[in-house]
């Protein structure tokens, strides 16, 4: 799921400082952009404008393997998009971190086009015209053709690039925030990213409701505050905190946000790539705002890359066993249990399961968080039918994906196909 930026807002923060990190945290962040560096040695499938947008935004910098990303970006991503476009297919997220990425690379996007119609049309231009026809599907059907990330990252890129966004864009936006309608922190973050650098940029005719569906996701934000710290949960933290340095709030709390995610960090709960890319702009209080102003000059040239090691993962003597509930459309359920060696991702037991031919099948399919089914037991749960797998362990709802998420003790794990 796609599962993703601004200016003016920089300089309220630089100088009302809303947030500090205090102490001396440098040690950590480097680790964290050396990790980000390293996947993408190790990355498959296409390559994440999410890492690359992290990548540019930090203070330290690999400028070869930048710029040696950014050429993959400029053509297995792109070519990735122009099939999409031919093909019609609504991919306005996706294009809107490319744009980002390429933004935050300082790179001419008037020289980036696609083929449309037999016909040469820029890169801003078709996202302007994807997020021409969310908007239009809103109008039509109460709801965005993908959902309210993407387009918050639509309005957020056009915003960041220098377009002015369409009042009718905008104002769908603010009425989904009104109607609450965004979904979870995620979503409300991206929102409010949005927002406020549609209100930095001075082009939005109403004043007043901006100001008022800021406020609506200040306050969804702060309250979504965990007792530890994190707002949502760990994957979601980073993104909240990017909204809330953006929006120039005064957070009394925002130090305890910071200190979860360190110690997040710390304990390696960001081994996911594009976790790490939404975390560690945080983390050195950047937004995704910041490309606005993004010049490309005179930046650091130091992170270098050790050598590693290849790591080597015994076999576990132990084993763990998981009961697996397929719960279809139609409420029907199937149980199937199976055993794996203890610490197995929740992915490879479900390959054990599909394995021993008891009537349990998957299929899976790749995004920037890693592999996730979308077909079980023959079933499709497909983003154009506003579906989806949710997984669950023992009733509650996993922060993690298949390919993450690791089997410790004895379980049961809930796959049902679930409307949004």
């Amino acid at each position: 799921m796609l599962v993703l930026v601004f200016v003016t807002a920089l300089l309220a923060f630089a100088s009302s400082k809303p947030c500090h990190t205090g102490g001396d945290n440098s040690e950590l962040l480097l680790s964290l952009n050396k990790n980000l560096l390293q996947s993408l040695e190790t990355q498959e499938g296409l390559p994440n404008p999410s890492i690359h947008l992290a990548l540019r935004l930090s203070d330290n910098h690999n400028l070869a393997k930048e710029s040696e990303h950014l050429t993959k970006l400029k053509t297995d991503l792109h070519n990735h998009l122009q099939s999409s476009i031919s093909s019609s297919q609504s991919v306005v997220g996706l294009l809107a971190l490319y744009t980002l990425a390429l933004r935050s690379s300082c790179y001419d996007l008037n020289t980036v086009t696609f083929t449309v119609d037999g016909k040469s049309e820029t890169l801003l231009t078709q996202l302007k015209k994807q997020m021409e026809r969310e908007k239009d599907n809103i109008a039509f059907s109460h709801r965005p053709l993908t959902n309210y990330y993407q387009y918050s990252l639509g309005v957020l890129s056009l915003c960041v690039s220098g377009i002015r966004v369409n009042n009718h864009v905008t104002h769908k936006l603010i009425k989904a925030v009104g109607h609450e309608d965004c979904g979870g922190v995620d979503t409300s973050a991206m929102a409010g990213m949005a927002l406020q650098c549609v209100k930095d940029s001075g082009s939005h005719a109403h004043t007043a409701e901006l100001d008022t569906a800021l406020g609506t996701i200040k306050q969804k934000l702060l309250a979504s505050r965990r007792a530890d710290g994190h707002i949502g949960n760990e994957f979601s933290t980073g993104l909240a905190v990017q909204a809330l340095l953006a929006m120039g709030t005064e957070v009394a709390e925002c130090d305890a946000s910071m200190e979860a995610m360190r110690a997040a960090a710390r304990s390696n709960t960001y081994h996911n790539p594009m976790a790490v890319s939404q975390t560690l702009p945080a983390l050195q209080q950047k937004t995704y705002l910041t490309v606005k102003s993004k010049a490309c000059l005179n930046e650091d040239d130091t992170l270098v890359l050790e050598p590693t090691d290849p790591v080597v993962v015994l076999p576990s003597e132990s084993t763990v066993r998981v009961q697996v509930e397929v719960v279809t459309s139609s409420g029907a359920a199937a149980r199937y249990p199976v055993d794996v060696p203890k610490g197995s991702s929740l992915l490879e037991a479900l390959e054990l399961l599909k394995g021993k031919n008891v009537g349990f099948t998957f299929d899976k399919e790749s995004s920037m968080w890693g592999p996730f089914l979308s077909v079980v037991n023959g079933e499709q749960a497909r983003q154009s039918d506003r579906r989806y797998w949710q997984l669950s362990s023992n009733g509650s709802p996993l922060t993690e994906g298949v390919g993450d998420f690791k089997i410790q003790t004895p379980q049961t794990i809930s796959i049902r196909n679930t409307a949004y």
